[in-house]
C-alpha cells in the first residue's frame, strides 16, 4: 500500500443518497472533525467535488471522491467495503487553481480561485465584444463571442469540452483557451497556452455590452478587465483508485462517441 493515515471525516452533499451514504460509512468505519482528519471522503457528484477540493485548498487533506450524484466524472466508483485499503492504494494528483482577478463597473475588485475553468458569457442580448492579451501581447484585438474561457486539464473535460475545446491530459503543463459561439474571427476555434501565462481580458464597450466573470462557480458581475493566472501558492489534493485514475478518465474521454 502507498499510503497511511489514521483519521477519516465523511462530508456529504445535501442530495438523499449522499447523505444516507454518509451514515452508512460514520457506523462502518467512524470519524472526526474535518480539521483533525488525515483524508476528507467526499460524497456527492463533480460539483461537491470542487466545493470540497475549494473548501480544503492549502490545509494539506487529501480528498477522496465516491459518487453519489449524477455526473461524478471527479469521482471514485462508491463501495462501502475496505475503504482504507481503497483509500492507501490510491493514486494522488495535487494541482494548483487558476486565480481570476476582476475589476468590475462598480469600482470594485474581486479575487475568486478556479479549479476547472474561469470563464466570461454576455450578459445581455448583445454579444461580448474583447481584447485577449497574454503576457502582455494583444493576441486578439477584438474578439466577438458569447463568451470566452480559459480551462485547466483538470476541467479541460467540462464545460470545455462542452464548447468543443480540447481535452488536456492532467499532467500537461497547458491551459485550453475556447470560445463559446465566435462571431468574429469567425474561423478562431480557441488556443493552447502554457499554464505559466497570465491572459488579460478587456472588456469593450462594457457599458452596450456587459460582461460576467465566473471562477468554477463564483461569478461576479460586470466586469470590465479579468485577470487570469495560475496561482502557485495554493494546492488543491485529489485521490482516485489506481485502475480508474484521473489521468485515465481524461485519457478516455478523447476516444469516446
Amino acid at each position: 500500500m502507498g499510503r497511511s493515515f489514521q483519521t477519516l471525516c465523511f462530508l456529504a452533499s445535501s442530495a438523499t443518497e449522499a447523505l444516507a451514504a454518509r451514515e452508512e460509512l460514520i457506523g462502518l468505519y467512524g470519524e472526526v472533525p474535518a480539521e483533525e482528519a488525515d483524508v476528507i471522503v467526499a460524497l456527492g457528484g463533480d460539483g461537491f467535488m470542487l466545493q470540497t477540493l475549494h473548501s480544503t485548498m492549502n490545509s494539506g487533506k487529501l480528498v477522496y471522491g465516491m459518487n453519489r450524484g449524477s455526473v461524478g466524472f471527479l469521482m471514485n466508483d462508491y463501495r462501502t467495503e475496505k475503504l482504507q485499503d481503497r483509500i492507501c492504494a490510491a493514486v494522488e494528483n495535487a494541482f494548483h487553481p487558476l486565480q481570476m482577478t476582476t475589476a468590475n463597473a462598480d469600482g470594485t475588485n474581486s479575487t475568486a480561485l478556479a479549479i476547472n475553468e474561469v470563464s466570461l458569457f454576455r450578459q445581455s442580448y448583445q454579444a461580448a465584444k474583447l481584447r485577449v492579451e497574454v503576457d502582455g501581447h494583444v493576441r486578439l484585438a477584438e474578439l466577438i463571442c458569447d463568451g470566452l474561457m480559459v480551462a485547466t486539464p483538470a476541467g479541460s473535460t467540462a464545460y470545455n469540452l462542452s464548447a468543443h475545446g480540447p481535452i488536456l491530459p492532467l499532467e500537461a503543463p497547458l491551459l485550453a483557451m475556447t470560445p463559446v459561439s465566435a462571431f468574429r474571427p469567425r474561423r478562431w476555434r480557441g488556443a493552447l497556452l502554457p499554464n505559466k501565462v497570465t491572459v488579460d481580458i478587456h472588456i469593450l464597450e462594457a457599458e452596450k455590452r456587459p460582461v460576467n466573470a465566473v471562477a468554477d462557480n463564483a461569478e461576479v458581475k460586470s466586469v470590465l478587465h479579468i485577470r487570469i493566472a495560475q496561482s502557485e501558492h495554493m494546492t488543491a489534493r485529489i485521490l482516485s483508485d489506481p485502475d480508474r485514475s484521473w489521468s485515465d478518465r481524461i485519457l478516455a474521454e478523447q476516444f469516446e462517441d
